[in-house]
């Protein structure tokens, strides 16, 4: 692949993950501090997973079938920037649902075109996907790092004359906004999301025209998101699927507890870690997931894709038996972090490689779509739904109202093994060869 045009996706991506990054991570603080209640809370966080359920069936298909690529990245992030954008200006519940809504609707699909766009372009996505889809960590830690200096009290820390770097970065992370102070300025996640967007809208008509594919022969004037659900017909499509599902609720279950976990004091289960420092630790998988994508094309080739996918599920169960079986070592809490750049990169990103390997070309999109179906969609929304559930109620003593986190992250731990269990004895692709919705199979291009 011409260097340019590397570069070119590569920032496509940086940006892309950016808007993401930018005020996802504090949204769950942010939303009861505008009163919102649970429920409602619950409908704007569920915009992004009901997003990608809906992307399934009509922006996919739009993308595939009816529009260039990089011209239908371009209106989504015009319209889904202005959209997010709004959100920091507003305090009103339905003013706010209904911006996110729109934001995801148009936002969610983007990840499987920026997907498409980058396949589409290279010459061998086994070895150049990594490096490209690189891009998308670097963005979202740029995302998250400077916020964590801009919720600082700075007053605080001049006030506290602090000497050499070390009792610099102590009192820096020591010393977060409260209050309304803290709500004011995290408006500011949603306007650099927002800027953001807008700025990829436009880079879009830099990067590689990417034209819509024509319905192949096969597919018999079926719509292209039809094509994509009729290989689910291919046990090593289905199981795949599956398991994804499987990872992809694991995957939020990290998401949803290992904050809680990480700031609980060590007297009620947790790590006893203080507040500011929480983000950054948790940013250590990220920073470990861009050496990962690194390696990607060199591991696909010495592990193959089961043996590759097998070990990035294996990461969670690794990472949450540390969580059940030695909460008490904040060490080993925190080192055990860098295994999220192998649960991402060595499953997740490996399901895009693989799709793009084995899925008819015409239906690019929305065969990526298909498991973003999974991963951003239904397994989000379990995760999503049951957490809270299982965290506050089923694993929460109604005595003490302390945590029974080793309990708790039994569960995941089970899932992950039971789905890389599941991948070892019944995903068995096909070598060199495209899956087609028929049942036949075709030489792969």
């Amino acid at each position: 692949m011409n260097s340019g045009i590397r570069f070119k996706l590569f920032l496509m991506m940086v940006l892309q993950f950016f808007i993401w990054g930018a005020w996802l991570p504090l949204i769950y603080g942010y939303l009861p501090s505008l009163g919102f209640t649970p429920g409602q809370q619950s409908l704007i966080l569920n915009a992004f997973p009901i997003a990608s359920i809906v992307g399934m069936f009509f922006s996919n298909e739009w993308a595939d079938r009816k529009f260039a690529a990089e011209k239908f990245l371009a209106f989504s992030h015009l319209v889904g920037g202005l959209a997010i954008l709004g959100c920091g200006f507003t305090k009103d519940f339905t003013s706010f649902f209904v911006l996110m809504l729109v934001h995801c609707l148009l936002y969610v699909p983007t990840i499987s075109i920026t997907n498409s766009i980058a396949f589409a372009n290279m010459k061998d996505a086994t070895k150049e996907f990594g490096i490209v889809r690189m891009g998308g960590t670097i963005g979202w830690i740029l995302a998250a790092w400077p916020f964590t200096f801009i919720f600082v009290n700075w007053d605080a820390v001049t006030t506290a004359h602090p000497v050499g770097l070390a009792q610099w970065v102590e009192t820096v992370f020591s010393n977060p906004l409260t209050g309304d102070v803290a709500k004011a300025a995290t408006k500011w996640t949603f306007v650099v999301a927002g800027i953001a967007s807008l700025l990829l809208a436009g880079f879009s008509f830099l990067l590689p025209h990417t034209p819509p594919k024509k319905a192949s022969a096969d597919s018999k004037g079926d719509q292209a998101w039809l094509q994509a659900i009729k290989l689910l017909k291919h046990p090593f499509v289905l199981v795949l699927w599956v398991v994804t599902f499987a990872d992809s609720f694991v995957h939020n279950c990290y998401f949803n507890w290992t904050g809680v976990f990480l700031g609980t004091a060590k007297a009620a289960g947790g790590v006893g870690i203080s507040a500011p420092w929480i983000t950054p630790i948790m940013s250590i998988g990220q920073v470990a997931e861009i050496l990962t994508m690194f390696v990607l094309g060199a591991t696909l080739k010495k592990l193959g894709w089961r043996t590759t996918m097998i070990v990035g599920i294996l990461g969670h169960t690794a990472r949450f038996g540390v969580y059940s079986f030695v909460p008490d070592s904040a060490g080993a809490i925190i080192h055990i972090q860098v295994l999220h750049g192998i649960c991402y990169a060595f499953f997740f990103a490996t399901v895009y490689i693989f799709v793009d390997a084995y899925f008819p070309k015409d239906i690019r999109s929305s065969a990526q779509g298909l498991f973003n179906l999974q991963i951003l969609g239904i397994g989000a929304l379990a995760a999503n739904s049951i957490c809270p559930w299982l965290m506050q109620s089923v694993y929460t003593s109604q005595a003490t109202k302390l945590v029974d986190f080793k309990g708790l992250f039994i569960v995941p731990l089970l899932v992950s093994s039971a789905a890389a269990v599941a991948l070892a004895l019944f995903f068995h692709p096909p070598k060199n060869t495209q899956t087609t919705a028929s049942g036949r199979s075709a030489p792969a291009h």
